[in-house]
């Protein structure tokens, strides 16, 4: 068995299509229990972010957990074969752990280096633990993923030169907004990525800003930590009338702010003052049609990632992003080295255990030639046979593991198990070569059989 990621990204699709595809925490749980339906996927993740869906799967059969993995997405997003064909990707064994790590340390973010994905992670990886769909292949995956993307983060440049969605978007408010400190800013929505805005906007030291949820309580507590105020939801409307600045991010289904909403708002209160809108959430949280009021600019995930695509990366930053990218090969090479490793050890195990039983069948015919040898001659002969046993078996055990950390494509554990004819039913060993993935593979996401 091995790992396979199947996705839909910022880099691959478009912001509708993301759109569709962006799904509720029950969708995502819907969409990880249909993954098990058959034989094929053995263990399963769902990462859902604001620019992303990746199912992780441990596949007992490649084409197999395809297959399921391509019906499954199509039954929870509605997405057609078409779409999933277009622009989908798909990483397998060596390259699915490489692209884990990538995206553990943000190198695969639309903003590269930022650590948010991180915590993302770490829930998702909590819940399929708590659901029992994460068994130790992928636990052991995720849980390296996620040092990896520590490490990075600790021991690389990255940090100080990452770029946050939320400050790029504060660069383009500067330019609309006469004076950006003394702004009225509003956060809506107090999850992740609003606790991040919030604290990006007190950085900024904009002094009047509010907080609103849809759970007051959650609002308050993000608030308090940042010297913020907060509001009810039914306060919304109000404070769109005398708002400079709106960031918002809610994952609400449907549109949190609708054009209306904010024409009223804003002629109650008598406000022709540019209004800014960031909106980060995937649904949108904005209708379209609020770019189109008089004074006021949205910008959405479409647009900031335009930014960033098109930003100029300076020598520190990609320094930084190089030393990243040199931390995730050689995490990966260790990663499979000690993956090798552990799944010749039951063969190792194997051939212990016959060692032992044979040191055991001629010690018992000692015993019946020589009934009466001393307990202490008895014992040098034992500890005698057992240093000749293990000074034999030393060399090919070093020897298999030293080759096996390779790319030769021979299965040394089937030698073993050849050569010393060991019981296959005692072994359970599940090669795993790296595939190339054929260029029509894609077909499969659609449901072939």
């Amino acid at each position: 068995m091995s790992v396979l990621v199947v996705g839909l990204s910022h880099r691959t699709a478009p912001m509708e299509l993301l759109e569709r595809a962006a799904l509720t925490a029950q969708e995502a749980q819907e969409l990880a229990s249909r993954l098990h339906a058959g034989d094929h996927v053995e263990e399963s993740l769902v990462l859902a972010t604001c620019n992303r869906l990746e199912v992780v799967v441990e596949a007992g059969t490649f084409h197999g957990a395809l297959v399921r993995v391509g019906e499954a997405l199509s039954e929870v997003t509605g997405l057609d074969r078409d779409d999933l064909t277009e622009h989908v990707y798909v990483h397998y064994d060596e390259r699915a752990v490489a692209h884990l790590f990538e995206v553990a340390c943000g190198l695969d973010s639309m903003a590269v280096g930022e650590s948010q994905v991180l915590g993302q992670l770490r829930e998702a990886l909590r819940r399929g633990q708590r659901d029992g769909r994460v068994g130790p292949a992928l636990n052991v995956l995720l849980q390296q993923a996620l040092r990896v993307g520590k490490r990075a983060h600790a021991e690389t440049g990255i940090d100080g030169v990452s770029r946050s969605l939320v400050g790029v978007g504060l660069q383009h408010a500067a330019q609309e907004l006469a004076d950006l400190r003394s702004a009225r800013a509003v956060v809506v929505g107090a999850g992740a990525m609003s606790g991040l805005a919030v604290a990006e906007l007190a950085r900024a030291g904009i002094a009047h800003l509010t907080v609103v949820n849809r759970t007051r309580a959650r609002a308050d507590r993000l608030a308090a930590q940042h010297g913020a105020v907060a509001a009810d939801w039914t306060d919304l409307g109000g404070l769109l009338g005398t708002a400079d600045l709106v960031v918002t991010c809610t994952g609400s289904v449907g549109h949190v702010i609708e054009a209306g909403t904010v024409a009223d708002a804003r002629r109650r209160a008598g406000n022709a003052a540019p209004l800014v809108l960031l909106d980060l959430a995937l649904p949108r949280d904005v209708q379209p049609e609020v770019a189109a009021l008089p004074g006021v600019r949205v910008w959405g995930l479409a647009e900031l990632r335009d930014v960033l695509a098109e930003a100029p990366d300076g020598s520190d930053r990609q320094d930084a992003v190089t030393a990243v990218q040199e931390l995730v090969s050689a995490e990966v090479a260790g990663y499979l080295t000690e993956r090798r490793a552990a799944r010749l050890a039951p063969t190792l195990a194997a051939l212990r255990s016959r060692a032992a039983r044979v040191v055991d069948a001629e010690m018992a015919r000692l015993d019946q030639r020589v009934p009466h040898l001393p307990d202490d001659e008895r014992h040098e002969v034992r500890r005698t046979v057992q240093r000749v046993v293990d000074k034999l078996l030393h060399t090919p055990t070093v020897r298999v593991k030293q080759l096996a950390t390779g790319h030769q494509p021979s299965d040394y554990g089937e030698v073993l198990r050849e050569l010393f004819d060991l019981d296959p039913h005692e072994v359970t060993v599940v090669p795993a070569p790296a595939l190339d993935l054929p260029d029509d593979v894609a077909a499969d996401l659609g449901g072939g059989r």
